[in-house]
């Protein structure tokens, strides 16, 4: 019996003999890892990895924006931000596992998009495929017999359809070919649509690429700064007033414009009628005075929590505020050796704060003091214990100070924090150590110091406000990508890609018109598309439609 199988077909091996596989050697592991790297679903994935790598720099204080944050978060965690350190938690942005994240998405997205726009550009200059030859195997047949007509009355109905599709949106072709097994003649249009729909996914992935590039050229030429500033302060936009500064890695001095900000008065509204959210802040303004160089001089403008004050290419954030009671202290000798206003940073929601005076310049000796204020000090009739604040307004403003004796070491040229005192080496001469206690004060108090050494005086409070002042040359990039990531994803979401062909076959009762159509992917509407395309045709050649 002879055999039915073709001429070249090839039996698989006996299950005892190996299969000899090709040896894919450096250059064949290379394409194939570049591959997977450079395939959608690796792109995808990196995408979602990115997101859950830049967590932990919301959970944790990071040193580009929180400097000071990031010294509490260690004082109070030692343990856990060892580890947090190894790992660079404190700099999540900029750390050796986020950044290699970032550069594989990046190479992975560029993989994609420039294959798939030279493929895309090839299919735009593509014409629609040739008509299939036996439509009612496709989405949404429908049909319509005519009377016999004439080869010009044909092709005028074939035109219209042709017309019909134009207006819809379509490409279109049209073609004469050969029917079935009949040897009929058929005239047909063949029309597709949909290419917007790749194009904004290639929108939407060419915009994320452009994000990464402008993010990752804006990380380096941006900077942050935070300053404090006293009511009646001002501000200038120079390195050195600055309390704390992040550069990038191409910052310049030159990149900061000279501009002047000073706090005129802020205003703190507290809630005072709701008994459940007594005392909770209701808003924040900040009143300033700028002045630009080169501008028309001095203005008054407003900051408030989700208002910045946008100046000189930066943006002024109000990060927060407390209070900076006025002290003055006056030496053993009775001179003044300190007077000014010094800002205490809050501790909780009623805003009890702590703050440190330091005086080097006291005789006979140099003196620290550290101390507690209390916007609202309690009752002492009804609360027991440590004196603490029940209101964030000034209703009784209280200050407590612990007094110290020593050399503070600001001789020996290097930087301390304002906000900190060493007590090592230093005498506590009042306080809860020493022979005389706290030193307890309200507005216009004058408190004599122990041994001789000089008097403090509680002058007045006023407020201070922490700014965070934020340049980066990108933002209007990256808001420009953000849109076109947004447009092209909702565009590659909810453009359908279909082809739709309208046929006229000559049989022998007369003329059939077929219509039919094709998605290429999920399009729950082409049935309808297609029906209507049909019921509009056939309304215009005056025909009743036929399933």
């Amino acid at each position: 019996m002879a055999s039915s199988r073709p001429s070249d077909h090839f039996d698989s091996p006996a299950p005892d003999k190996a299969i000899n596989q090709p040896k894919l050697g450096v250059i064949g592991y290379l394409r194939f890892f570049w591959r997977q790297l450079t395939s959608m679903r690796t792109a995808l994935f990196l995408l979602l990895l990115l997101a859950f790598a830049a967590v932990p720099g919301s959970l944790v204080p990071q040193v580009t924006s929180d400097p000071n944050g990031v010294i509490q978060y260690k004082a109070a965690n030692p343990g856990l931000s060892k580890v947090l350190d190894f790992f660079q938690i404190f700099d999540t942005y900029s750390s050796i596992w986020f950044s290699a994240i970032y550069l594989l998405l990046f190479i992975s997205l560029i993989g994609c998009v420039v294959p798939r726009t030279k493929h895309h550009l090839e299919s735009l200059r593509t014409k629609p495929p040739k008509t299939p030859a036996r439509l009612e195997r496709l989405t949404g047949f429908t049909s319509t017999v005519a009377e016999p007509l004439e080869a010009d009355e044909v092709q005028d109905a074939v035109a219209s359809a042709h017309k019909l599709l134009k207006r819809s949106g379509y490409r279109t072709r049209l073609f004469t070919q050969s029917g079935p097994a009949d040897g009929a003649t058929a005239m047909s249009v063949s029309a597709e649509r949909g290419y917007l729909r790749e194009t904004g996914n290639l929108v939407f992935h060419g915009a994320l690429v452009g994000i990464l590039i402008a993010v990752g050229f804006g990380s380096g030429f941006s900077y942050t700064g935070q300053k404090v500033i006293v009511e009646g302060q001002s501000f200038t936009n120079v390195l050195g007033n600055y309390d704390s500064f992040n550069p990038g890695r191409f910052f310049s001095d030159s990149e900061l414009v000279p501009y002047s900000i000073q706090l005129d008065k802020f205003t703190a509204k507290y809630e005072e009628t709701n008994i459940k959210a007594y005392g909770q802040p209701i808003d924040y303004t900040a009143d300033v005075t700028t002045d630009v160089p080169g501008g028309e001089g001095k203005s008054t403008q407003t900051i408030k929590v989700n208002s910045p004050l946008r100046i000189g290419g930066t943006d002024a954030y109000l990060l927060g505020n407390g209070y900076a009671p006025w002290i003055t202290v006056r030496d053993g000798e009775g001179n003044v050796a300190f007077s000014q206003p010094v800002a205490f940073l809050p501790q909780d929601a009623n805003l009890t704060s702590v703050g440190v005076v330091k005086v080097p310049d006291a005789l006979p000796e140099q003196l620290g003091l550290q101390g507690f204020f209390y916007p609202t000090v309690c009752d002492t009739t009804v609360c027991t214990g440590a004196l603490t604040s029940v209101h964030p307004d000034l209703l009784d403003p209280t200050l407590t100070l612990q007094v110290y004796t020593g050399n503070l070491g600001l001789d020996k040229g290097v930087p301390t924090s304002a906000f900190a005192l060493n007590t090592d080496k230093l005498t506590e001469v009042a306080g809860t150590k020493a022979a005389t206690p706290s030193l307890l004060l309200k507005v216009g108090d004058t408190v004599d110091l122990p041994n001789g050494l000089g008097s403090v005086t509680f002058d007045s409070v006023k407020r201070f406000i922490s700014l965070d002042v934020h340049h980066d040359p990108t933002q209007l990039w990256v808001l420009g990508f953000a849109v076109l990531v947004l447009a092209g994803l909702l565009t590659g979401l909810f453009v359908p890609r279909r082809r739709v062909w309208v046929k006229a076959v000559e049989t022998e009762d007369g003329v059939r018109f077929e219509y039919a159509g094709l998605a290429r992917g999920e399009d729950p509407g082409l049935e309808a598309a297609i029906a209507d395309i049909a019921k509009k045709h056939s309304q215009h050649l005056g025909l009743k439609l036929s399933r």
